[in-house]
């Protein structure tokens, strides 16, 4: 039964779990990566090799796919999957972010975020209920509440009052939902301050939403009120729904969030650093633009089994690089991404065999 998630197994020496959540295009083994496919495309990367690396869903937006090619053009053409040819499962942000990130091009109001397309100007409103059109007509197997996501720095009274209009956004958009096959998370807000971090669950949490996201970290609050404040609202969210920590992607910080219990993670993190030439190994981060690497013959990561590991030496991939050839993004990016799903895979095989730790050599995974 799509939108049905399960907790297969816990880590007793964590809040970590093993879980199984079942969509209408397939089952998700969590803890699960998502990489970023904003437009309809994880960028450098084929479904195919996507396929090949065990990826088990990906991540589309709202916000980028309603100003172009547009939702009703892709509701024409079949829905996101057949668009895109992906047929597992696609989880689609609800915009929110996007929003926040246009700064002055944006006003926020109880009726929807209204905004300047960064495309060509061009005035939009974006409600609850178009969020929800938007990807009824996209045909996620998740989609998301519309909500606000503050900065870091912003004031208690700012930050009470848009959490409480993100909750009302919330309804809005339980009400306004059609489709049967369609899962729906509900976002908590609240800022950096524990209290509305607390009362966004509560007053949440009845809701029957089938998981729920936590929102407004990774913008700039730092590590340490990163990892407390999604170590505390994890602690406060229903057990028997999927948890997802949106945009929160260092190794390290994933690792953390799934000994609090998450089991969701998107970010841009592997693929943008890819094409930037950062490479993610056993042995911590590389940076392939590096002269040591000119005639290096290794592969990037001996313990990795990747395409790119299996076939091409740390040469040639710094040829490609410093050379600007569209194939460096290409391989640095495959390899980022199937670096980050064997971290989750080698975190559920860890929970499955109920070892001490989430998997052997963590440290090591998590990089410098």
């Amino acid at each position: 039964m799509a939108g049905h998630f399960t907790i297969i197994k816990k880590d007793p020496n964590s809040h970590a779990r093993l879980g199984r959540l079942v969509t209408s295009h397939g089952v998700v083994e969590t803890p699960a990566f998502m990489p970023v496919g904003t437009q309809g495309t994880v960028k450098a990367v084929l479904p195919r090799d996507l396929r090949e690396m065990c990826c088990q869903i990906l991540l589309s937006n709202t916000y980028h796919l309603y100003l172009r090619p547009g939702h009703e053009l892709v509701r024409k053409l079949g829905g996101l999957h057949r668009f895109m040819g992906w047929d597992g499962p696609i989880l689609t942000d609800s915009g929110g972010y996007q929003v926040f990130s246009l700064g002055a091009m944006r006003k926020i109001s109880e009726q929807g975020a209204h905004f300047q397309s960064h495309l060509d100007g061009s005035a939009h409103l974006l409600t609850p209920e178009k969020a929800v059109e938007i990807q009824e007509a996209l045909g996620s197997d998740i989609a998301m509440v519309l909500d606000e996501c503050v900065g870091h720095d912003a004031g208690r009274k700012y930050v009470r009052d848009s959490t409480e209009r993100t909750v009302r956004w919330a309804e809005r958009c339980q009400r306004a939902r059609s489709r049967k096959d369609q899962m729906m998370f509900g976002i908590i807000q609240g800022g950096m301050f524990e209290d509305l971090r607390r009362w966004c669950v509560a007053t949440m949490a009845p809701m029957p939403f089938e998981g729920f996201a936590v929102g407004g970290l990774g913008v700039g609050e730092g590590e340490e009120l990163l990892r407390s404040i999604s170590v505390f609202t994890a602690g406060l969210l229903p057990e028997d729904r999927p948890r997802y920590l949106m945009g929160v992607g260092k190794p390290e910080d994933m690792i953390n969030a799934v000994r609090a219990g998450f089991d969701l993670f998107d970010c841009v993190i592997p693929t943008r650093n890819g094409r930037n030439g950062t490479l993610f190994t056993s042995s911590g981060k590389l940076s392939i633009k590096r002269a040591e690497f000119a005639e290096d013959p290794r592969p990037l990561d001996e313990a990795c089994a990747c395409y790119t590991c299996r076939n091409f030496s740390r040469a040639y991939l710094r040829h490609l690089f410093i050379a600007g050839e569209i194939l460096a993004s290409e391989l640095n990016s495959l390899h980022n991404l199937y670096f980050y799903h064997r971290l989750m895979e080698k975190c559920r095989e860890g929970l499955r065999a109920g070892r001490a730790g989430l998997w052997d050599g963590e440290a090591a995974y998590a990089g410098p």
